[in-house]
C-alpha cells in the first residue's frame, strides 16, 4: 500500500485532484483524523476541507495520478 500526506489549497486544486483520481481503475482513499473518504467523491472531499494535511492510500501506480500527486505533495 502506497501512503502520501498532501495538502490542498483551493477548491480547484480538489477539483484537479478528484478529476485524477477518477481516471484511476484502482480505490484511493483519503484520511483526515479518523475520517476516510473515497478520492473520486468531489462532496466528500470538500467535506474534507482545504488547507489539511490529508493522508492518501492507494494499492496501485498510475502515472498521470502520481504526477497530480506531486504537484500536492507535503515533503
Amino acid at each position: 500500500m502506497i501512503e502520501r500526506k498532501i495538502k490542498l489549497s483551493d477548491t480547484e486544486e480538489v477539483k484537479d485532484f478528484v478529476n485524477a483520481a477518477g481516471k484511476c481503475d484502482f480505490e484511493i482513499d483519503v484520511c483526515y483524523s479518523r475520517a476516510v473518504i473515497d478520492a473520486k467523491s468531489l462532496l466528500g472531499m470538500l467535506y474534507l476541507g482545504v488547507c489539511k494535511e490529508l493522508t492518501i492510500k492507494y494499492g496501485e501506480k498510475d502515472a498521470r495520478f502520481e504526477q497530480v500527486v506531486g504537484k500536492y505533495a507535503i515533503a
